[in-house]
């Protein structure tokens, strides 16, 4: 008797590391996602006797590119399940250049000589989340054309040269019957 294990093994490998890769891209670009919207810089503007007019600043504020690349990272990291071969392997090159973007703007962020009272810790942690989405999308690069796709009930049947009416099963013969008939105006529940 054989064992199974030696086909079921690889497999399985390759669905851990799928499974490792989405939750690094998703989590990397979450993460950056949420630190990017806090305040990092408050601004206290003098008003003469008048208490100083207080006015905060995001990091979406300060470089909206930021927040827009890493939603772009968090749509790819869902990407990568849709995806396979080659075209998961590019993505996973695209995910890789958008998590080193944004810990560039993070990088930014925490030297920028912004003005007024500046919070280090929300930059930090964008540039931790696009170097965690950056590892993802390196994996995927690496390693992600091998790895399994959805299963074929996501796919869109192939269409076949058979003419109309000839070699179609009944189902699929009464399904276009019953849209024909919601095309002519009639009711195809009604016998």
């Amino acid at each position: 008797m054989s064992d199974p294990t030696p086909t079921a093994a690889p497999a399985a490998r390759g669905r851990r590391e799928l499974t490792y890769a989405v939750l690094l891209c998703l989590a990397g670009a979450g993460l950056a996602f949420w630190a990017v919207t806090r305040t990092w810089s408050v601004e206290l503007t003098a008003r003469g006797s008048l208490p100083p007019t207080r006015h905060a600043r995001t990091g979406t504020d300060l470089l909206p590119w930021v927040s827009a690349l890493a939603l772009v990272g968090l749509a790819g990291g869902g990407a990568v399940l849709a995806t396979r071969g080659r075209v998961r392997r590019l993505l996973g090159g695209l995910l890789t250049l958008v998590g080193l973007a944004v810990a560039a703007g993070a990088g930014y962020g925490l030297t920028a000589p912004f003005e007024g009272g500046v919070s280090r810790q929300w930059p930090a942690l964008v540039l931790a989340g696009g170097l965690v989405a950056a590892a993802g999308g390196a994996l995927t690069a690496l390693r992600g054309g091998g790895w399994p796709a959805m299963g074929a009930r996501y796919e869109r049947p192939a269409r076949s040269a058979a003419p109309a009416g000839t070699d179609r099963p009944a189902v699929e013969r009464g399904t276009r019957d019953a849209w024909e008939a919601l095309d002519r105006g009639e009711d195809p529940t009604v016998s």
